[in-house]
């Protein structure tokens, strides 16, 4: 029988702690006389009440040093105390990467990572501890930002995890009960029938296209795109998109869309070389794509001409 291991990362003071407790209290994740075993990787502000462990059957392990976070540890205690489920409150400043390459023990099996972040504080990680928020925000299912107020750009943020994780939900929670967030304004006009980007526009629309692609059915666009022609594309077709930085420079990540020419411009888009740039004009689509591993935007083509190098290389999301 499988145990379904749920992972909560963030820094500290990112409430793992709080959302853990909620969690073990919610009818629709524990049931009664169940077991869940409950690593804490990291001694936070606050404390696990005593009161909720017992209640709901979970046994509280401390971790204190990420060597001592081994697979023989982890089947030791799967060995004493056989849960039926377990919860690890990871360490913000581990790498996710080196849980998600652990051999577990038998039968358990990650069914869910959530990154938690303290909206307050995430700008002052951004600029410092960059690189291990992306890679947390890479291996995650779901990020959620708490104690957001009416000023957190959330659409930056959003933008922010996307890029490094498609899949990843994004969610965000306000500081205050009363607070009621204003929809997110578009640099563009996207009831438009032809929507025309700006250089720096192209990431906002790309993610907001993966999240919202029924917006933009239909609907001509144009812009301008690095071309890239992977082997094993088909003829005809080409990823027109550009470079997003990520967490620097040595690290940056290049985003598009599958764009399918029209008849008659099967050639022009064959005739393509990879890292030039082309203004693209096509009508969105959305289908199902093999690169994609499901449903995505894709582009049919139906003008295309040479362009200039936007000044600005990189597409960024802040």
């Amino acid at each position: 029988m499988e145990i379904p291991v749920y992972v909560i990362t963030g820094f500290l003071e990112s409430g793992k702690t709080s959302f853990m407790q909620e969690t073990l209290q919610d009818p629709g994740f524990s049931s009664e006389n169940e077991k869940t075993l409950l690593l804490a990787c990291e001694e936070g502000m606050e404390e696990y009440e005593e009161s909720i462990l017992k209640k709901f059957h979970t046994v509280l392990v401390p971790v204190e040093e990420q060597e001592d976070f081994t697979t023989e540890f982890l089947t030791s205690c799967g060995q004493q105390y056989c849960p039926d489920r377990v919860m690890i409150e990871y360490n913000g400043v581990w790498q996710l990467q080196k849980l998600l390459e652990m051999e577990l023990p038998k039968d358990w099996v990650i069914v869910q990572i959530i990154t938690l972040v303290n909206a307050e504080t995430f700008d002052m990680y951004l600029s410092n501890m960059r690189s291990i928020i992306m890679e947390h925000f890479s291996g995650t299912d779901m990020v959620i930002f708490n104690r957001c107020t009416i000023e957190t750009p959330r659409a930056a943020y959003r933008r922010n995890v996307r890029a490094i994780n498609g899949r990843a939900q994004v969610y965000f929670e306000a500081a205050d009960e009363d607070v009621e967030f204003p929809e997110e304004e578009l640099p563009f006009d996207v009831e438009s029938s032809h929507i025309t980007l700006e250089d720096e526009d192209f990431g906002i629309w790309y993610i907001d296209a993966m999240d919202e692609p029924q917006k933009y059915i239909g609907k001509q666009i144009t812009f301008k795109g690095m071309v890239f022609k992977p082997e094993k594309m088909r003829k005809g077709s080409f990823v027109p998109g550009r470079f997003a930085m990520t967490c620097c420079a040595d690290d940056t990540t290049f985003i598009g869309f599958i764009c399918k020419a029209k008849a008659g411009l099967e050639e022009q888009v064959d005739s393509l070389k990879n890292r030039q740039f082309v203004q693209v004009t096509a009508t969105v689509a959305y289908e199902f794509q093999k690169d994609y591993r499901g449903k995505g935007p894709v582009l049919y083509l139906d003008g295309l001409k040479s362009a200039e190098k936007p000044r600005e290389e990189f597409v960024y999301f802040m």
